[in-house]
């Protein structure tokens, strides 16, 4: 059977251009790949075939057979034993090398190699968040190329779904449970090795922006951006507060923490990273979430009537607990906790950037 689909596949893709050369339809970036295109171009082969054949007889029929003026009525039609099983037994024959086939392929989708690199996946709207082994979290998706790796996914809230075109894997991340896949990517000498990752679920009002990359990196290169991923990570505890301190003078003599900046540019790294743009604005533009713009020391009136000062402590604990005090006319439940999601490193940027945004 294996070597009839081989077969198969090799005749569809003769039928057809291959996958990384025809425009309409992604490159083939991943392991997985070509044998889904091919299955696609065997259905699709078929289904062109068995159309232009029934629509083209029934109107050769209808043209030559109609009935004119004069002509008498036909009488009874009798069955072709022979004729009802062969146009009965070809397409049994077909839908059941298209399910085993399928099935096949797709018991490979969802069966990860003992070998594969985990990185854990959080959906939110509208924005994505990886989680890698060595504890670092990012609004992109690095991998390493020739490499089965394995993604551990949930959502923070609502249906999301998984999508790489290039790859061919897609998988729904839902809310309160998880869902796996797992790919291997290909690394590509002499074009672009970064493709789209979309939502392809409708999940809310900027579903159409939650939109991240995947960047598929050399063995070599995956090591050195991960060594180089979190530069916050990368100070040792006991030069932190030399950082607090004197950040430039500090930066100026640790240059091998690569892509170290400033509190405030690194808070506005974060602001990106972790899906805060999604909700707070940083001109004043009212949408989910306040705008950070000049809210900094300002006077805040909380849905109960209380009134609050936007300093240090307030921003922390709109982190890691944003339904503790809400903002008058903002509605509540809008925004998940951090807790666990976010260092205290990185809540110091956070509140440096909006410092940097200005003060009422």
């Amino acid at each position: 059977m294996n070597a009839l689909l081989g077969q198969i596949g090799l005749l569809s893709a003769r039928l057809l251009a291959q996958g990384s050369d025809r425009g309409w339809m992604p490159k083939q970036r991943s392991t997985i790949a070509p044998e889904v295109d091919a299955i696609f171009d065997f259905i699709l082969v078929v289904s062109v075939f068995f159309f232009l054949l029934i629509v083209g007889a029934a109107l050769y029929f209808i043209i030559r057979y109609h009935r004119r003026e004069g002509d008498p009525m036909p009488g009874g039609v009798t069955h072709n034993m022979p004729l009802e099983l062969l146009w009965s037994g070809i397409p049994v024959v077909l839908v059941c090398i298209m399910f085993w086939w399928g099935f096949k392929v797709f018991v490979d989708m969802r069966t990860p190699p003992d070998n594969a690199y985990e990185i854990s996946v959080r959906a939110q709207q509208w924005s994505w968040e990886f989680w890698y082994p060595n504890g670092i979290s990012y609004d992109e998706l690095h991998v390493p190329a020739n490499q089965p790796v394995k993604l551990v996914m949930t959502s923070e809230d609502v249906l999301h779904s998984f999508y790489v075109p290039e790859f061919r894997v897609k998988m729904d991340v839902i809310p309160g449970r998880y869902t796996t896949t797992w790919f291997e990517a290909l690394y590509d000498d002499e074009g672009s090795n970064e493709y789209p990752l979309i939502c392809a679920e409708y999940c809310g009002t900027d579903h159409s922006s939650m939109i991240t990359k995947v960047v598929v990196h050399t063995d070599d290169g995956f090591v050195d951006w991960l060594a180089n991923a979190d530069p916050l990570a990368a100070i040792p505890e006991e030069l932190w507060p030399e950082y607090e301190k004197d950040p430039d003078k500090f930066i100026k003599d640790h240059p091998e923490i690569k892509g170290l900046k400033t509190p405030a540019l690194m808070g506005q790294k974060l602001y990106k990273r972790k899906g805060c743009s999604q909700c707070h604005s940083i001109d004043g533009t009212r949408v989910t979430g306040p705008s950070f713009l000049g809210i900094y020391g300002k006077q805040e009136e909380m849905e109960d009537g209380t009134t609050v000062t936007v300093d240090a402590n307030y921003i922390e604990e709109s982190i890691l607990n944003p339904n503790a005090k809400v903002v008058k006319t903002y509605p509540r439940g809008q925004m998940n906790s951090y807790q666990g999601r976010i260092t205290d490193r990185e809540i110091a940027m956070l509140i440096e950037y909006i410092k940097s945004l200005g003060q009422k």
